[in-house]
């Protein structure tokens, strides 16, 4: 008799694993979008826009969300006769929902304007969080190099780090995911559009809150 249970709840506790890793399973394939979990390894200098896809592109299919076309939530300046990409114009109409099934944004003008992004929602392809203000290390800053509305940055200085190609010399804007910041004003509060960073090499990056880490929506 003694046996009987025993075996029973393995079984129930089997049966329990299979559904919670078919759920979970089942919510990483629907996801839309993530916060990088790792960057380049080479601070800002993600290889380009293209090598910034391919890394959301290979992040999403370690997670089980491989049969999308990701890209990354990244603008850049115009340069050597190459017009300026805005980041906005790169990720699909949305919706957009994160590894837990939650909605962040229903289409780009939500997505730039009240949306579901801060600390709680902005997870990695994993699920998990992003650490934040208040977090050791802090890595709120997320690189972007774009204005609030999602359109690249005007001007002669440099707020993408040489178009994402530069680990020493240049800037990064960024936003806080987290949506806070030094201070209670819109700049802090903005996911996309905060600061500049203090330079592109990960110790740069590093030492305002970051850690190289952007934003990856499904474009399809």
């Amino acid at each position: 008799m003694k046996n009987t249970v025993v075996t029973s709840l393995m079984v129930v506790v089997a049966l329990v694993s299979l559904n919670w890793i078919a759920s979970s399973q089942e919510q990483k394939s629907g996801m839309t979008f993530f916060i990088t979990s790792v960057g380049s390894g080479k601070g800002a200098d993600l290889g380009g826009l293209a090598g910034a896809d391919k890394h959301c592109q290979a992040l999403a299919e370690a997670a089980g969300a491989g049969n999308r076309m990701w890209r990354a939530y990244l603008s850049t300046s115009a340069a050597e006769g190459k017009p300026a990409v805005d980041a906005r114009d790169r990720i699909g109409k949305g919706p957009w929902q994160n590894a837990k099934g939650v909605v962040v944004a229903k289409n780009v003008d939500e997505l730039h304007g009240k949306n579901n992004i801060d600390k709680e929602t902005a997870l990695s392809e994993k699920g998990e969080r992003i650490n934040a203000r208040g977090d050791k290390p802090n890595m709120h800053d997320i690189l972007t190099g774009s204005q609030p509305d999602g359109r690249a940055l005007t001007g002669s200085e440099d707020r993408t780090c040489g178009n994402w190609t530069s680990s020493s010399d240049g800037a990064a804007m960024v936003g806080h995911h987290d949506r806070m910041g030094l201070r209670d004003d819109e700049s802090s509060r903005s996911w996309n559009s905060s600061h500049p960073s203090r330079g592109c090499s990960q110790d740069a990056l590093s030492s305002s809150g970051g850690n190289a880490l952007f934003y990856c929506f499904a474009a399809k």
